[in-house]
């Protein structure tokens, strides 16, 4: 296999912190990842811990901590607790607005092409995909595929990182099997439909 096909998976997945975490680099950040994502899937799944009550628990004790803290410091004339600035910049608010903005209108351009030029392909693309996340969330929860998320997060790209040309002639061979079978459901099927 040709070398010069290989593609940076660590540049594709924006070549920063999140990428290094990702491809195992930072270890410590991918161990506290998965260690924390599974007491939390742990926490929440199996031991039947409610999301609310835990967030509130853990917003009480910090602000109990914090008084006592607080208190006792100027009782003893020591520093009180370090706290940064709590608050948003508004810079933050408009990069979150204008990223949000980006998605919202592209999925108000999709479902313009649906409903007013009548794409019937997108129209089947978008069918199929709700349908399959729709059978595969009626296996397991939100919170569980938020699980599985995460692990295969970590997992699959440090196995693409590593075997990169077989994973790409496997699914080069996939693609195309899939690309002749939606012709052949295009051709008979889709034509029909006026």
């Amino acid at each position: 296999m040709a070398e010069s096909r290989r593609l940076s998976v660590h540049l594709a997945l924006g070549d920063g912190a999140v990428a290094d975490v990702l491809l195992w680099k930072r270890w410590y950040g991918s161990v506290v990842l998965l260690v924390g994502s599974t007491a939390l899937w742990f926490l929440f799944e199996r031991a039947g811990y409610n999301l609310l009550s835990f967030i509130s628990n853990v917003l009480l004790l910090i602000v109990v901590i914090l008084f006592i803290w607080a208190k006792s410091a100027s009782l003893l004339n020591r520093p009180l607790p370090p706290l940064p600035n709590l608050k948003i910049s508004e810079e933050n608010v408009m990069k979150a607005a204008d990223e949000i903005r980006i998605w919202v209108n592209h999925a108000l351009s999709i479902a313009h092409d649906i409903a007013i030029d009548g794409n019937r392909k997108l129209l089947s693309q978008v069918a199929i995909s709700l349908w399959v996340f729709s059978y595969i969330g009626s296996f397991c929860n939100f919170l569980t595929l938020v699980y599985i998320g995460v692990l295969l997060s970590l997992s699959l790209p440090i196995l693409y990182d590593n075997y990169q040309n077989p994973i790409d002639d496997k699914l080069n061979v996939a693609y195309n099997i899939v690309q002749t079978q939606y012709q052949k459901i295009d051709d008979q099927i889709l034509s029909m439909i006026q």
